[in-house]
């Protein structure tokens, strides 16, 4: 099925249009919850705490293929908008290939690196033999972990959500076969979580890659002869950055977190922020399968010159994502206790622990689908270099501040408030950017 980037997006359409895109960021950060659950759950906490604080390390690496994907979306969406969508094939084969090289390039310094990399995470002991197997089996992973994050945005620009849905559900089923095959049957352990992770990996990946170059291929793009050129490139990057910024902050951020957890609260510090970022990762999901199918459209909008329809776009997504943030808000803090005993419930202290954590951070969410919202905007306008200062800002300047000011005021339960102090600040710095930009671009 299709789904047409022209045409007018009232409430309706961008609801119907974005359910494909956020259940395939859904079904994926569910899958990578499944993770968290069997290590948990089966290897143990020391194994969970490790998977955690070395993700981040990984991810500031593999998240190259989001920037690529996100900043490569707006630029073909916008040249299919001029109406030359065979140089948008031309572009979107250019980056797909752009994505490998990266991939390669980074792969064996990581490699090299990871153990004095967990030591400067601040694992200890056991913990660093753990972060080695699991951080080194992911790195082998990379050029299909890039690749999957990069289609992840590109199946919505290609016209073709629903089959990244169905990708995502197709990845989904692999992992968590092959985390209760690897973990429970051939007891494996970190190795065999990180090991069904990469290979699912390898389907999303992989898939694509034969479907846009086949004759089954029926959207709007297609993989073709391409060489790498500097300025689609550059613009690329400088479109996504935004996205990239805002994951390197994110990861940068629970490194620091992983940090003053391990010092104020131990493993148990780590794990409980471990639960709630999984549980974040869910909701975030909804928000981030919203952006991957309105920043195409804004795109699109924006190089066919059609203002009206952009400052629709804004009212109606601003107006959707508030009322979705209450009710995330409200629903994450009537289910934190489930969920609380879901991950961790063997430990009735570390129960209790990450129970806390969760009803103080979620609060955030309120807020964070419209902060999200802004950045994409204005990747969506081309205008990489305010969408990644505000992503920066968001996580680098407020949140991280946040993490080591709150806990010297307000002790440990500050360190839980630091999300929330620092989405209402970007909030009124998104506003102040929206406001400040709209003569602009005529929203």
């Amino acid at each position: 099925m299709k789904v047409a980037l022209d045409g007018h997006y009232g409430y309706r359409r961008l609801v119907i249009s974005s359910l494909p895109s956020i259940g395939m960021m859904l079904v994926g950060s569910i899958y990578s919850v499944v993770d968290g659950l069997f290590v948990s759950n089966v290897v143990g906490t020391t194994a969970f705490a490790a998977l955690n604080v070395i993700w981040p390390a990984v991810m500031l690496v593999g998240a190259l293929g989001l920037m690529v994907g996100t900043g490569g979306s707006a630029l073909i969406g916008k040249t299919m908008g001029e109406g030359d969508r065979e140089q948008a094939s031309e572009i979107f084969s250019m980056l797909i290939k752009f994505i490998i090289v990266l991939s390669v390039v980074f792969m064996v310094p990581m490699l090299l690196l990871m153990e004095p990399l967990a030591r400067a995470l601040g694992a200890e002991g056991e913990m660093v033999r753990q972060c080695v197997i699991y951080g080194s089996i992911c790195t082998l992973g990379l050029p299909a972990f890039m690749l999957q994050m990069a289609f992840q945005s590109f199946y919505m620009t290609a016209e073709k959500p629903h089959l990244g849905t169905m990708m995502s559900v197709v990845c989904a089923v692999t992992n968590m076969a092959l985390d209760a095959l690897f973990i429970l049957v051939f007891r494996w352990g970190l190795a065999g979580a990180a090991a069904a992770s990469m290979l699912a990996c390898c389907v999303g990946g992989g898939f694509p890659l034969w479907y846009f170059s086949s004759k089954k291929n029926d959207s709007s793009l297609r993989l073709t002869r391409s060489r790498l050129e500097r300025a689609p490139i550059l613009k690329t990057c400088s479109n996504g950055l935004s996205e990239y910024v805002g994951n390197i902050s994110f990861n940068v951020l629970a490194i620091c977190y992983n940090l003053q957890l391990l010092r104020m609260m131990g493993e148990n510090g780590v794990a409980a922020y471990s639960v709630l970022l999984y549980y974040s990762y869910i909701f975030a999901a909804v928000f981030f399968g919203y952006n991957i199918t309105v920043t195409p459209v804004i795109g699109f909008n924006y190089g066919a010159g059609d203002k009206k329809e952009l400052k629709s776009l804004l009212r109606h997504s601003w107006t959707l994502l508030l009322a979705l943030g209450i009710l995330i808000t409200l629903v994450s803090e009537l289910s934190a206790g489930s969920v609380a005993r879901l991950f961790v419930g063997y430990d009735a202290e570390l129960t209790a622990l990450t129970v806390r954590a969760l009803r103080i951070s979620m609060a955030s969410f309120v807020m964070v689908g419209v902060n999200l919202f802004v950045s994409a905007w204005f990747t969506g306008l081309g205008n990489g270099k305010v969408s990644a200062a505000l992503a920066f800002i968001r996580n680098l300047v407020l949140e991280l501040g946040f993490v080591f000011l709150l806990p010297a005021i307000f002790g440990p339960d500050g360190i839980w408030q630091a999300v929330n102090a620092a989405e209402v600040c970007c909030l009124a710095l998104s506003v102040i950017l929206i406001l400040r930009y709209r003569k602009r671009y005529g929203y």
